[in-house]
């Protein structure tokens, strides 16, 4: 009897301990020291490496705090446990010992070294680098994590490698787990009849994909005919992965995981293996797909009459390049010129009524690497956005708001169901009344009198400035005064997009919260709604993974910027100021489009140089002579850091020829 009391009482108090232990993700800085932040928590708690626990930097872990926050000073805390791993696969070099080896992980953050035994070794010798996955991670302190080698690195492949690291770096595994891969093997090609008559067919409607021309998967199309009416019938096709993956199995939980496709300059690193993501899912040419659609009965004048969504199978006829299609357009003959050209019409008449609900209409401009065979940067080309992008953009905007719109106006027991809206907050003062000072001074004034009156003045503000000097510093400066947009069930509406419901339905190939949405708006469609109750934690993660491969693209886009302009060292480059700090400032080549710094110590025999935050700028004390953001000038290339992605550019006095920028 005094036994079982006991064991009570040790329950009762781990029960107690456990609900005093709070969550976060482990941050480790450079110098080693680990900052958690927990939700609820206004500063991050302390976690000295000693109290780390076995957890490493990215990891999910469960801390308890150890030291209250004396006046002026973080609270303590002690790593408990780890929840999750932020990823399993390194890359490291190997050291041989009698019978095993160690993998000694290259990063600048603390790491354990992993014990290999000889059997996991794939042939691997002393000083290969090579990527290893962790088989045994034990929590006991004096147990070191194991780990066996996938694949040995060449010294020739040092590029390759570098993506893969950025990739495990950001927590996205290379590989697909063995069980993933096995279910996506098992899912049937075939349709069936069955599936075939519980959807809308068609596949007798002229149905065509416009995508890059390197993509290889098509998760979205858009079919178009003439209705006896006079009116038009366009139908949003969207591949129906959610019909693939089983909900809570090994790929389901493996595409979570991971949350989004990541695009590199020279990979893909997807969301869903290649058998899915490529073949089953994409929409090809000639080939019969399922589709989750919606489908709208529009006027020649552009008066949209009726909304359908449901599931569907289609046939697309063609598959379209952007260019392909942009030619036709400009040309107004070609394949399926008719119908393209009545879209093109429909999507512009979409655009303009947008900007004028308040859309704002910032221009984008995308940089993409030509590479060679073994993947090396040898050129740089500018991406705009032109008509052909458009076309598809407004169409998927139409659809991903339809589909918003329709869940948001539902209700369960009088409550909305949760939804993972895609939303993006007002302008934050902070940062906006510093820009509208600036612009300001080169003659544009706001009117901050409400949300919508920000947005016209920031589309007269673009419409004003094009062609002109100041045009990027303006456009990049109020890029930055925007609100990052997240994925939540709050549905507060989309600013930049003008819209009050809005949400990502478009592509679920490369995204897991489309997938989420797909299985809420299937429900709803079948009348036994779901109600996910974690969907505000799924939301909250899948925004986290979000962020994580787009810093995983900018790091991969840095690098190969690095590594084209090794080419041009001791060269000189006319350029544009991009940034300012007090250190020193960036600069963008007008000709490659790679930033570099200019540090301030260069530039200690010309003047001694202050920022000025409200000005964008860095001030000479002595001469007056200002490098401000977007003003142009002379650089020379003087380092090319691949390990740190960094170059370092030179002012150069002599070669300017620009004038500045000036208000």
């Amino acid at each position: 009897m005094g036994r079982k009391n006991s064991k009570k009482k040790t329950k009762a108090r781990q029960g107690k301990s456990n609900s005093l232990l709070l969550k976060g993700t482990l941050d480790v800085s450079r110098t080693g020291m680990g900052y958690v932040k927990v939700e609820g928590l206004v500063d991050d708690v302390l976690i000295r490496p000693g109290d780390f626990n076995g957890a490493i930097h990215g990891d999910l872990v469960a801390i308890a705090i150890r030291e209250r926050k004396p006046a002026g000073n973080r609270m303590k805390g002690i790593v408990k446990s780890v929840i999750k791993r932020k990823r399993e696969e390194f890359i490291g070099q190997i050291q041989l010992g009698k019978g095993f080896a160690f993998l000694i992980v290259e990063t600048d953050k603390p790491m354990p070294d992993f014990f290999i035994h000889h059997t996991d070794l794939k042939g691997a010798k002393q000083g290969d680098r090579v990527l290893a996955r962790v088989i045994d991670w034990s929590a006991e302190q004096d147990k070191r994590p194991q780990a066996a080698v996938i694949e040995i690195l060449p010294a020739e492949r040092l590029h390759d490698a570098a993506m893969k690291d950025i990739l495990l770096e950001a927590g996205f595994p290379l590989q697909f787990s063995d069980e993933a891969t096995e279910e996506s093997l098992r899912i049937p090609a075939i349709i069936n009849d069955k599936e075939l008559a519980n959807r809308r067919d068609m596949r007798g409607i002229c149905t065509f994909t416009i995508d890059p021309l390197d993509a290889k998967d098509f998760d979205d199309a858009l079919s178009f005919q003439l209705l006896p009416s006079g009116h038009y019938e366009i139908g949003i096709h969207i591949a129906d992965v959610s019909h693939y993956i089983e909900e809570g199995g090994s790929l389901d939980q493996e595409s979570y995981t991971r949350g989004t496709s990541v695009y590199l300059p020279d990979r893909v690193n997807p969301m869903l293996p290649e058998n899915i993501s490529n073949v089953l899912c994409s929409l090809r040419p000639q080939e019969d797909k399922l589709t989750f659609s919606v489908i709208i009965e529009i006027t020649p004048s552009g008066s949209i009459l009726k909304k359908w969504i449901g599931k569907t199978v289609i046939h697309s006829c063609h598959r379209f390049t952007y260019e392909e299609v942009q030619a036709i357009l400009e040309e107004k003959e070609g394949l399926y010129s008719n119908e393209l050209l009545q879209l093109h019409g429909f999507a512009q008449q979409m655009r303009g009524q947008r900007i004028k609900n308040g859309a704002i209409n910032f221009s984008s401009q995308e940089v993409r690497f030509k590479l060679n065979e073994q993947g090396d940067p040898v050129g740089i080309m500018v991406k705009e956005s032109k008509e052909s992008h458009q076309l598809i953009e407004e169409f998927m905007l139409l659809a991903n708001r339809i589909v918003a719109e329709k869940v948001a106006t539902s209700r369960v027991e009088g409550k909305p169901i949760p939804f993972p809206y895609r939303i993006h907050d007002d302008p934050d003062d902070d940062r906006l009344i510093p820009f509208m000072d600036f612009a300001r001074k080169f003659g544009h004034d706001f009117d901050r009198s409400s949300p919508a009156a920000i947005a016209v003045s920031f589309n007269q503000l673009l419409a004003d400035v094009k062609g002109k000097p100041e045009q990027h510093v303006l456009e990049q400066l109020g890029i930055r005064t925007m609100a990052k947009a997240r994925y939540t069930i709050e549905n507060v509406g989309h600013y930049g997009l003008g819209f009050e419901h809005y949400c990502h339905f478009t592509s679920p190939i490369r995204r897991y919260p489309d997938i989420l949405v797909h299985r809420v708006l299937y429900s709803l469609l079948e009348q036994q709604p779901r109600i996910d109750k974690k969907m505000e934690e799924k939301c909250r993660y899948t925004s986290d993974r979000e962020r994580a491969a787009m810093e995983a693209e900018r790091a991969a886009n840095k690098y190969k910027q690095v590594q084209y302009m090794q080419n041009f060292l001791g060269e000189e480059f006319e350029g544009v100021i991009s940034g300012v700090a007090h250190f020193g400032f960036w600069v963008e080549t007008v000709e490659h489009k790679c930033e570099g710094l200019v540090h301030l110590n260069s530039l200690s025999d010309y003047d001694d140089f202050r920022l000025i935050e409200t000005d964008y700028c860095l001030l000479g004390l002595r001469s007056g002579r200002k490098f401000r953001m977007g003003d142009k000038l002379w650089i020379k290339v003087v380092a090319a850091n691949l390990t740190k992605r960094q170059l370092d550019f030179e002012w150069v006095l002599a070669a300017e020829k620009s004038t500045r920028t000036s208000p």
